[in-house]
């Protein structure tokens, strides 16, 4: 199908060079890339950092979420991570029948207790149940022999995900969960297996949307979320926001986002301080293979202003997932048609497939022949391969006839030497190692199909 939409005819003409400054590195290294993690939830216990994770398993291209027990892992420090393996299973509540979603887990007088929504076979859709454990890494088992919260509570949420737990200095315990905008509160009975008062639903959270995190820093509640809003996420994803209080149950002021939205269509948060150092923890779908039904649980550090507010978290490039070189350099072009943007091919997203253009994409409509993309160091860079995911919008950007990967000898484009052939396929990275050169320009060399024009999702020089 051609491309349906106007082009201005001086753009179409206009064969110039196009500049980008760098663009934000993606985000930190994932805590396993063994298996596709989702949904975290962080606890301090003495000189242990505990995550609890939901557990992706849905195959390759899948559309929907597989998930059917959660994990547990451990860090002394915050960078090396232990599996210590599924410690609740959806087998463990004996009423639950799928969807092992996003839950928490909290400790008090001795005891360890698991807030997890599941798919329950009786009346409701979703339902929070409660497992309980003598350590942070159990045994755990069910607790209540049924839902905690159910669509048969009294003000329960349109859909009653996401528990998130917060201990007050008194020793009350509140709860807070919900999606579909249905943010809802309640404080726990002191078994912490019942509600001790009705539901309530908390005021002044602005776009609100699904996974809130609660916790409280020098006398101030802070409640996280993830927020679809068209002000801070492309559609279909989501930012966390977060807002204070000076009461557990509010009312509340909104104040800001603290992350931006991530390569997964969901986004959730916990943010926790250990030794010292506050951190925010998130998923996205950056890890090998990833997607939005398989995540993977990532952290980075989190930072205060003087007045409380929190910074933006900056999604770093974490220590063993290598460095990408296109996030130093400047990129340019032969031709970037109107519609679309060169700064989307270095910004640190990975793709659904080749049509996900949630962040923009580069494209040279109505171009056809061989066009190019370069990338400039100030100073020479040793390379010796790259990573390109091409777009195809099926409208007259389509995938490439063939590409090849030259770079500058000081004085003329080469190709660079013993290069593997230079995939073309779709909805996946296409990897192309060379010989290594040590240039301050390499250059991506792109032909397109008859009929058609190309586009580069994201072009990736791995180092």
């Amino acid at each position: 199908m051609r491309r349906l939409r106007a082009v201005a005819a001086a753009a179409a003409a206009a064969v110039g060079l196009v500049l980008v400054t760098a663009a934000p590195a993606p985000a930190a290294a994932p805590i396993t890339t063994a298996l596709y993690t989702a949904d975290p939830a962080a606890l301090v216990v003495g000189d242990t950092l505990h995550l609890y994770t939901g557990h992706d398993e849905a195959p390759a291209g899948g559309t929907n979420f597989v998930m059917r027990d959660w994990h547990v892992f451990t860090s002394g420090d915050a960078t090396t991570w232990t599996d210590q393996g599924a410690k609740l299973k959806l087998s463990d509540f004996p009423w639950a029948g799928a969807d092992a979603w996003a839950g928490e887990v909290e400790a008090k007088g001795g005891k360890y207790y698991w807030y997890a929504p599941v798919n329950g076979n009786g009346a409701g859709w979703m339902d929070i149940g409660v497992a309980v454990g003598d350590s942070p890494l159990g045994p755990f088992h069910d607790a209540k022999g049924g839902p905690l919260i159910s669509d048969s509570t009294p003000n329960s949420s349109p859909l009653n995900i996401d528990p998130t737990v917060f201990t007050d200095d008194d020793g009350q315990s509140y709860i807070y969960w919900g999606s579909y905008y249905g943010l809802r509160a309640a404080r726990l009975g002191a078994d912490m297996i019942s509600l001790n008062g009705a539901v309530t639903t908390p005021s002044g959270v602005s776009n609100f949307w699904e996974a809130p995190w609660m916790f409280k820093r020098n006398g101030v509640y802070y409640l996280a979320y993830a927020a679809n809003d068209s002000a801070c996420s492309a559609p279909g994803y989501a930012c966390i926001r977060y807002a204070t209080a000076s009461n557990p149950l509010g009312p509340w002021t909104h104040r800001g986002v603290v992350l931006d939205q991530v390569s997964s269509t969901t986004n959730h948060p916990a943010i926790i301080e250990f030794k010292g150092q506050w951190y925010m923890v998130y998923h996205n779908a950056a890890a090998p293979g990833g997607g939005n039904f398989r995540r993977s649980v990532t952290l980075d550090k989190l930072y205060w202003n003087a007045d409380g507010t929190m910074q933006k978290v900056v999604q770093t490039t974490g220590p063993t997932t290598g460095t990408n070189l296109a996030l130093t350099a400047t990129a340019s072009t032969s031709y970037v048609s109107s519609g679309e943007t060169l700064g989307a091919i270095k910004d640190g997203f990975t793709p659904a497939n080749s049509a996900d253009h949630s962040h923009g994409a580069y494209g040279n409509w109505n171009h056809q022949g061989t066009e190019w993309l370069e990338y400039q160091w100030p100073s020479a860079q040793t390379v010796n391969r790259v990573a390109t995911y091409w777009f195809d919008d099926n409208q007259g950007i389509d995938l490439p006839a063939s590409c090849k990967v030259q770079y500058w000898n000081g004085s003329a484009y080469v190709d660079a030497p013993g290069q593997s052939g230079c995939g073309v396929a779709a909805n996946t990275f296409n990897t192309t190692t060379f010989t290594a050169v040590s240039t301050t320009r390499l250059r991506l060399s792109i032909t397109s199909r008859s009929g058609f024009s190309t586009g580069v999702l994201e072009w990736q020089v791995p180092h």
